[in-house]
């Protein structure tokens, strides 16, 4: 249950990191759960491997969320790497302003 509120929050400010962007908030929620369960399920997957089994539930868990958080970090990365986009109020301001340069 905590898990699904945590992810709520991410998404939240990965949608208004997407405004900033001017890309789609939807797609970039979308990348996010997905990388959120992605990366749990393959840490999971990849910690039962090194330990040989699943008897020890508590460490699976543990290391899937961290591999989960990495997943959201990753997205998140990605989505910095757009350049901002100025906002339309902005640039409505500035239509008609003589360039100072010439």
């Amino acid at each position: 249950m905590l898990e699904i509120i945590a992810l709520y929050f991410l998404t939240k400010r990965i949608g208004e990191l997407a405004d900033r962007k001017g890309q789609p908030r939807g797609k970039w929620k979308l990348f996010t759960v997905l990388g959120w369960f992605g990366f749990e399920f393959g840490g999971m997957s990849l910690m039962a491997l090194i330990l040989g089994d699943t008897s020890n539930l508590l460490i699976l868990v543990i290391f899937g969320l961290l591999s989960a958080f990495g997943g959201y970090l990753l997205v998140r990365k990605q989505l910095e790497d757009y350049p901002d986009v100025e906002p339309m109020d902005e640039l409505i301001d500035r239509i008609g302003e003589e360039d100072k340069n010439f």
